[in-house]
């Protein structure tokens, strides 16, 4: 085996630096990886620039990368599941397995899950990275490997719709026509929603979501009126929407999925924003609106490989850019610009005829 580890680590906000790492040793229960394909997240570029997203906040230098996908090169004693040169799809947060929410089923809340590029817990953006085996999910042939990596945003859509009960012929309100309202709308789509309507401020991300079938979009300004938006969100649905899954995280976007929810339906935030938020609580609590937040996704990871190998759902629009491992500042910069949907990081070297060198 090679010993070219080559590694994305970012050592301070601004400071994202390639360099060469250990191979790591494995556990019985863990695999090797020879990653493959490894997608930006809106996340990373918040780490990137900043050094924090949310209340994680970078301390000491971290590897970047999560949504991934990749190739077993070796397996622990006792992995039973996977074999050397199986693709897999990772699911970058592992859990402890014996708390209260690792036992009850909800253990993407586990205090002690180690999530990939979440500090100080590093991520899988170098040409070598181990992981737990039973949180790597076999691909089919016809699966590729960026569908793979793709499975991660995904199952966050899946998740936001799961956590609002949608369900067949439900009217679906998504506020933010990003990476990650786009695979909401996906996912809402495959569960059965009759009719979804999206917004953004950006028309060409509601020209990606009409292509993707959104039923309406609506362009928006930072200064467009409260209320008149309101009344514009029920026009293009003919209705209230039963859900409302605002996946922008700006304080407008939270307001609106409360405003615009019919009474008695549930609005869903998965975008992270201000810390603090001024809502209107008083007329969402009198029409009973549901107000639900996610966490990442818990169980979903199998839901979206099932929808996307059945051919249900089609992620491949959803990646614009593609860059090598040794391109990967460029690519962060593409990402941090908003230019395209999904940027992808292909990690292993090629040749002239672009074809892997496997190391």
């Amino acid at each position: 085996m090679s010993q070219d580890n080559l590694t994305a680590v970012l050592y301070k906000a601004k400071d994202l630096r390639l360099e060469q790492t250990p191979i790591p040793e494995i556990g019985d229960d863990e695999v090797l990886l020879r990653m493959d394909c490894v997608g930006i997240c809106g996340s990373d570029v918040h780490y990137w620039q900043g050094g924090s997203c949310g209340h994680f906040v970078l301390k000491d230098p971290m590897i970047m990368g999560h949504e991934a996908s990749g190739v077993v090169a070796k397996v622990g004693g006792n992995v039973k599941n996977l074999c050397v040169g199986d693709r897999v799809a990772i699911e970058p947060g592992v859990p402890c397995r014996y708390c209260e929410f690792c036992k009850t089923g909800r253990y993407h809340l586990c205090p002690d899950i180690q999530f990939c590029a979440t500090p100080p817990v590093h991520g899988n953006l170098s040409r070598y990275y181990k992981h737990a085996a039973d949180f790597c999910y076999k691909l089919p042939d016809h699966v590729s490997m960026e569908e793979g990596a793709l499975l991660e945003p995904l199952s966050v859509g899946i998740h936001a719709c799961r956590r609002g009960g949608v369900t067949a012929g439900d009217f679906v309100l998504i506020l933010g026509a990003g990476p990650i309202g786009l695979v909401t709308l996906l996912a809402a789509r495959a569960m059965g929603a009759s009719k979804i309507v999206i917004t953004d401020i950006l028309e060409s991300r509601l020209e990606t979501a009409r292509e993707l079938g959104a039923d309406h979009t609506l362009l928006v300004s930072r200064d467009s009126n409260e209320a008149d938006l309101v009344r514009a969100l029920h026009d293009l649905l003919g209705a209230h929407p039963d859900v409302s899954v605002d996946a922008s995280g700006a304080p407008a976007t939270v307001r609106l999925a409360l405003l615009a929810t019919k009474s008695g339906g549930c609005a869903v935030l998965v975008g992270m924003g201000s810390p603090e938020v001024t809502l209107p609580l008083a007329g969402a609590m009198a029409r009973e609106v549901d107000i639900r937040g996610i966490f990442r996704y818990v169980n979903e990871y199998p839901i979206a490989l099932s929808l996307v190998s059945s051919g249900q759902i089609n992620l491949k629009p959803l990646v614009t850019h593609h860059f090598s491992l040794e391109e990967t500042l460029e690519a962060y910069e593409v990402a941090r610009r908003g230019a395209g949907i999904k940027v992808m990081i292909h990690v292993q070297p090629r040749d002239a005829n672009n074809k892997v060198k496997f190391q």
